[in-house]
């Protein structure tokens, strides 16, 4: 299969402490489909590492001494705007948490959880999904909604196809690629491409932000979170 010639995943690791940064290194690299590409603290060193190394994933403490890495968040989507970022930290504030995820972090995972929780993590991260508990997420939505909506979003909106608002509808339902193509009868490669022009035309990265955005522009229904476990 094609997925056994497909490239690790590339992790930069941001934490003040230089022993967890070992520690988080050794637990990565003995995943085969993972590779730890640099670590560094809070600071400018870890903005110049991302920049030259461009990981896939980020994966960052929030520091609340000092300058934290909720300053550090917005510099580093715009030194490496493809990497996702997945925030790991052992302070259980709600507020801190859903600001990060606002700044562009695609999950939060508590130091307290176990080491295949985060590996969990780093995986759904990096194939685009979001990796917050229910509450968290309904309450990031809720906030977005309260945003104004713009006419440069409505051009946006205006560009898509009726297929395209289709395939939206059902991927903000969580499906997957290959349960879109089952469910209208076409290829996964066509579901791609459609995903592909969609994120482009209304400027989003990933499927994430393209929940949000849907959500929040009455594109497709956000889910009953109320009824819904958290994911981890």
């Amino acid at each position: 299969m094609s997925e056994g010639k497909s490239q690790p995943i590339r992790i930069l690791i941001i934490h003040d402490h230089k022993l967890i940064r070992q520690g988080l290194c050794m637990l990565i690299e003995r995943r085969a489909d993972m590779r730890v590409v640099g670590e560094a603290g809070v600071n400018r060193e870890a903005l110049a590492l991302a920049g030259r190394e461009k990981p896939d994933i980020i994966l960052m403490d929030l520091d609340f001494g000092g300058v934290g890495s909720l300053d550090l968040l917005p510099e580093l989507r715009k030194t490496v705007a493809s990497a996702r970022i997945l925030i790991l930290t052992g302070v259980r504030d709600t507020d801190s948490h859903k600001q990060a995820v606002l700044l562009g972090a695609l999950g939060v995972v508590m130091k307290d959880q176990s080491a295949e929780v985060l590996l969990r993590a780093i995986e759904r991260v990096h194939s685009g999904e979001a990796w917050l508990n229910h509450s968290m997420a309904a309450s990031v939505i809720t906030q977005l909604s309260r945003q104004p909506r713009l006419d440069e979003d409505a051009a946006k909106i205006a560009s898509l196809t009726g297929r395209e608002r289709e395939i939206i509808s059902i991927v903000c339902r969580g499906l997957k690629n290959s349960q879109v193509a089952t469910q209208l009868f076409i290829s996964e490669a066509t579901v791609r491409n459609h995903l592909t022009s969609i994120l482009n035309k209304l400027v989003l990265s990933d499927r994430f932000e393209l929940a949000l955005y849907s959500y929040n522009h009455g594109l497709a229904r956000p889910p009953d979170f109320g009824k819904a476990e958290q994911a981890s």
